[in-house]
């Protein structure tokens, strides 16, 4: 291991320093890199067997140095690290070939992993990139944990072609994770088609799926296409898979492993081009138990399985969703533009959203047109909303710091003083680099700190943050 190079690409210099004594302690021979063009220009004489690179640097970004990578030395396994994750970076990073992402900031630990994955790794020439398609859809919001994970895991599966099966509750948003899916595949080009299969009665569940020919059925006095013909070369999307009929399923089951089906009512054989992506809010493994769901389809169906998480178990994105949809909802209505006070951000963060995202959406286009200033406060919110929320004090984030505290006393927490100083401190340096972009700098200024003092208290934070 000693022989095998890492080279490491980023215009932070402690970046560079930090991970490449992590690298040269772990038996890598480091070597660093400030920019995209010094990495281009070692590569003329020399090639590293794991390369790690920022993705937004001065001059050529990490993304372009990938692509250059890619056209020039294919073969070199590239590990991509970015503070700014989400579907479209890292879908663009992985076709492009990237061997891994990771979401700064990332564990020491993980990316030492990550290195020694892509150099145990036989080296291949990638597959050519596919092609994913402009489109003005809504995108999955959000920049906690939780979400990054699962932007991670849509960059790396959207390629794939693989089949797909999202769990969630109801609300969550499975429909925009089925169609950032296929926005990132090589089928962005061909069609997305949905369809809710708890919202279909099932004796029509069959022709919508399958489509009909004339007289196949009382009322079917024409031919009929089905989705499977409608998403042709591209995604259908399958919402409530286990509300469907167990005679159903078992025809689907059929058109899945064989690629081909009739209309209702035909004889003509139909191939079927077309990659699934199911969803479900129920627990699938326990239906196939109690004999509701075939086994057989649910291997099928559940190749790859991402989970979206609920709104309460990622409270840290409330605030930029509940933004993001009132000055949508605001827009649509007419109604000028408003924003919500900080006690309300934080009452909206307080509640544990039993309806989801979903939830959160409608109200906030019930704000935006009953609501009566520019500034909705906790006033304005709905009784019901509020009924289990502490009161709130005027700073806003002291009620949810004293409640948090009441609960940690309560249960006989220890060092709970260290505990609290440790997180206030994460909280704040995460929510400066997010206001601006990263740049430490300008974070640091904005905190009334040094850039210096700013580095040392992230990689204080990051040490003590659990792996």
């Amino acid at each position: 291991m000693s022989e095998t190079a890492a080279w490491i690409v980023d215009d932070d210099r402690s970046v560079r320093v930090v991970l490449g004594a992590a690298l040269r302690e772990a038996g890598f021979r480091p070597r660093e890199f400030a920019d995209a063009e010094a990495a281009l220009a070692a590569l003329e004489t020399d090639e590293p067997d794991v390369l790690f690179t920022d993705v937004r640097m001065p001059g050529a970004s990490g993304l372009k140095l990938l692509e250059r990578i890619g056209l020039r030395e294919p073969r070199i396994p590239v590990v991509v690290m970015s503070a700014f994750t989400d579907v479209a970076s890292t879908a663009s990073a992985y076709r492009l070939g990237a061997f891994d992402y990771l979401p700064k900031p990332f564990d020491l630990d993980q990316a030492v992993a990550a290195a020694r994955r892509a150099a145990s790794t036989p080296r291949s020439t990638p597959p050519a990139p596919p092609l994913a398609a402009a489109s003005g859809e809504p995108e999955l919001i959000g920049g906690s944990a939780a979400m990054r994970e699962l932007y991670r895991a849509i960059g790396r599966v959207a390629a794939s072609g693989l089949g797909v099966l999202i769990t969630g509750e109801t609300g969550t948003g499975k429909e925009l994770v089925a169609r950032a899916l296929h926005r990132e595949s090589a089928r962005a080009r061909q069609p997305f088609v949905a369809l809710n299969t708890a919202a279909i009665p099932a004796e029509l569940l069959e022709s919508e799926l399958f489509g009909h020919e004339i007289g196949a059925f009382t009322g079917a006095a024409r031919r009929h296409a089905g989705r499977f013909e409608q998403a042709e070369g591209g995604t259908l999307f399958l919402d409530e898979i286990g509300d469907m009929p167990l005679a159903l399923q078992t025809r689907l089951l059929r058109v899945l492993a064989a690629g081909e089906f009739y209309r209702v009512g035909g004889r003509e054989l139909i191939r079927a081009d077309v990659r699934i992506v199911a969803a479900t809010h129920q627990d699938l493994d326990a239906k196939v138990a109690r004999g509701e769901f075939r086994a057989d389809l649910l291997h099928r169906l559940d190749v790859v399985r991402l989970h979206l998480p609920a709104l309460r178990e990622r409270r840290d994105d409330i605030p930029a969703l509940a933004e993001h949809f009132l000055g949508r909802a605001a827009a649509v209505a007419g109604s000028g533009a408003k924003r919500f006070s900080p006690a309300a951000l934080g009452a909206l963060r307080a509640y544990d959203w039993p309806g989801n995202v979903r939830q959160l959406e409608n109200l906030c286009r019930r704000l935006a047109v009953l609501a009566p200033g520019r500034e909705i406060g906790v006033g304005d919110l709905p009784p019901s909303l509020l009924a289990d929320a502490p009161e709130p004090e005027p700073s806003g984030w002291s009620a949810a710091l004293r409640a948090w505290a009441d609960r940690a006393l309560a249960a006989g927490t220890a060092n709970l003083h260290a505990q609290a100083l440790t997180e206030f401190e994460r909280v704040l340096l995460d929510a400066a680099l997010a206001a601006h972009r990263g740049h430490r700098q300008h974070a640091a200024k904005a905190l009334g700190l040094g850039r210096n003092t700013l580095t040392r208290k992230l990689g204080s934070s990051r040490r003590k943050r659990p792996s």
